[in-house]
C-alpha cells in the first residue's frame, strides 16, 4: 500500500483553519518497506475543503437507517464479544474502504500513532540492525552506537539462534525484527551464536529509537554517498549538511541512494532535490480538488553540477520517485538500478479528537516532464539488477554500476 498525505486538523468534525504538511509514505502490510510515501511541510493558502469536491452528488449526511437495521441484528443475534468502539471503528473503516481506493485509509488512534512513527523511524526496540548471512542464518549487521543492544554486549556478527526461547530457524529478517520489538521497558531475551562458537543469552530492555534518517559517507575514488531510508523530518536537515560537506570537499561526483525507500514530507523531497537544482526549477506539479499547484526549489544547491547517479528499486515510491524524476527530468542525475514502485496519487491526512486520522485522495501529482507515474514507476536510465545470489553474498551490483560509471 503506498500513500501520500496533506495534514489536516479538524476538530470533531468541523473544518480548521490551520493546514499542517503533505506526507507522501509507502507502507506494506503494516510495516514500513526499508525502502517510500510522501511530501512536505508547504504550507497552503487555501483549505481543501473550500474547493468542490470530486465526490459532490454526495449528500450533506448519510442516511445510517439501514446501518442501524444491521446493527440491531449483530447486538441480537451475534454469538461472540462485540463493544461499541469496535462497532463504531468499524463503521468509519468502512467508509474509506467503500472508495475502493487503497491510499484512502481511516486510522484508529493507535493506528494513527504507529503511522506517524513509522515515518519518521521511531519505534521501541533494541537499536541493532538485523540481516541473513549468507547460509540464511539471522545475524546482527550492527549494534547502534550507544542503544540497548550495544549497551548489553550484542556485536556485528553475532547470529540470533532464538528469541525469547522459541528458535529463529525458517524465521524472516522482518518476522524477526517484529519479535525483537516491543513496548519500551519491556524485555528481549536473545540466544547469541558468536564466533561460530560461543553460545550466548543476553537479556536486553527496549527502548524507544528514533534512527537518522539520512546516512552518509565518502566512497573510494572522492564519491560522495547519500541513503535516504525515509524522507523525515530530520531528512532535510541531515541531507543539507551532507551536501554542504560533500561541496567543501570537492567530491568528485555523488550517488544518492533511495533504495528500499517509501517516501514521506513533501518538503523533504523538494528540499533534497534543490540539493542539485538551481533556485526556482520545477520539482513537481500537483493537480487535484484544490486546483493546480507547482513546487519548486528553493535556497542554495550545492551540489549542482556535480555528476550525480540516483539508485532506485521497486520499493523507492512517492517522495522517492518525486526525487528521482526532479533531478532526472532536470539533467541532474543518472537513474541505475531498477523500475520504482509508482506512486503518484496525494492524500489529506485529517485529524481527529480522539487521535484517529483519515487518509483520503485528494489530487495526484507530476513529474517536472509532465508524466504522472503512478502504476508505472520510474525505469532506470541503466537497468541493472540486484540478484538474488549476489545479495546472498553482500554484493551490491547496483553501487558497483553506480561507481563504475562515475568513475568513466
Amino acid at each position: 500500500m503506498a500513500l501520500m498525505v496533506l495534514k489536516q486538523t479538524h476538530e470533531a468534525g468541523q473544518r480548521s483553519p490551520r493546514l499542517g504538511h503533505r506526507v507522501l509514505m509507502l507502507l506494506a502490510a503494516a510495516l514500513l518497506f526499508t525502502a517510500g510515501v510522501g511530501v512536505g511541510n508547504g504550507k497552503i493558502s487555501t483549505l481543501l475543503t473550500s474547493h468542490r469536491p470530486a465526490s459532490g452528488n454526495l449528500p450533506n449526511s448519510l442516511d445510517y437507517s439501514s446501518a442501524n437495521a444491521v446493527y440491531h441484528s449483530l447486538r441480537d443475534n451475534y454469538n461472540g464479544k462485540l463493544t461499541e468502539a469496535q462497532l463504531t471503528d468499524g463503521l468509519k473503516h468502512g467508509l474509506a474502504e467503500a472508495t475502493k481506493d487503497p491510499y484512502t485509509v481511516y486510522f484508529t488512534a493507535a493506528e494513527a500513532k504507529k503511522f506517524n512513527s513509522d515515518l519518521n523511524n521511531s519505534f521501541s526496540g533494541i537499536g541493532a540492525q538485523l540481516g541473513q548471512d549468507k547460509d540464511g542464518n539471522l545475524e546482527i549487521i550492527s549494534p547502534i552506537a550507544g542503544l540497548p543492544a550495544d549497551k548489553a554486549g550484542v556485536k556485528a556478527l553475532d547470529l540470533v539462534a532464538s528469541i525469547n526461547g522459541t528458535s529463529t530457524s525458517g524465521l524472516s529478517v522482518d518476522e524477526a525484527v517484529n519479535k525483537i520489538r516491543g513496548p519500551k521497558g519491556t524485555t528481549v531475551k536473545l540466544e547469541l551464536i558468536r564466533d561460530k562458537s560461543q553460545d550466548l543469552t543476553i537479556s536486553i530492555t527496549r527502548d524507544d529509537i528514533t534512527l537518522p534518517s539520512v546516512v552518509t559517507k565518502t566512497l573510494d575514488g572522492n564519491i560522495g554517498y547519500i541513503q535516504i531510508t525515509t524522507f523525515a523530518n530530520d531528512t532535510s536537515d541531515l541531507a543539507r549538511k551532507a551536501a554542504q560537506k560533500f561541496a567543501d570537499d570537492h567530491v568528485k561526483a555523488v550517488i544518492l541512494d533511495l533504495r528500499g525507500d517509501p517516501g514521506g514530507l513533501l518538503d523533504a523531497a523538494v528540499n533534497v532535490s534543490s540539493l542539485w537544482l538551481p533556485s526556482g526549477t520545477t520539482v513537481l506539479q500537483e493537480r487535484g480538488t484544490a486546483g493546480t499547484k507547482t513546487y519548486s526549489s528553493s535556497g542554495s544547491d550545492p551540489l549542482h553540477g556535480v555528476p550525480t547517479v540516483v539508485l532506485v528499486n521497486p520499493g523507492s515510491a512517492s517522495a522517492s520517485e518525486i526525487t528521482t524524476g526532479a533531478l532526472h527530468d532536470n539533467k541532474a542525475a543518472t537513474v541505475i538500478g531498477e523500475k520504482s514502485y509508482g506512486k503518484g496519487v496525494v492524500q489529506s491526512l485529517v485529524n481527529f479528537n480522539d487521535g484517529s486520522q483519515l487518509k483520503v485522495t485528494i489530487a495526484s501529482w507530476y513529474r517536472p516532464d509532465g508524466q504522472n507515474i503512478n502504476h508505472k514507476g520510474i525505469t532506470p536510465d541503466m537497468i541493472v539488477k540486484q540478484s538474488d545470489e549476489d545479495a546472498k553474498n553482500k554484493v551490491d551490483t547496483q553501487l558497483q554500476a553506480a561507481k563504475a560509471y562515475l568513475n568513466k
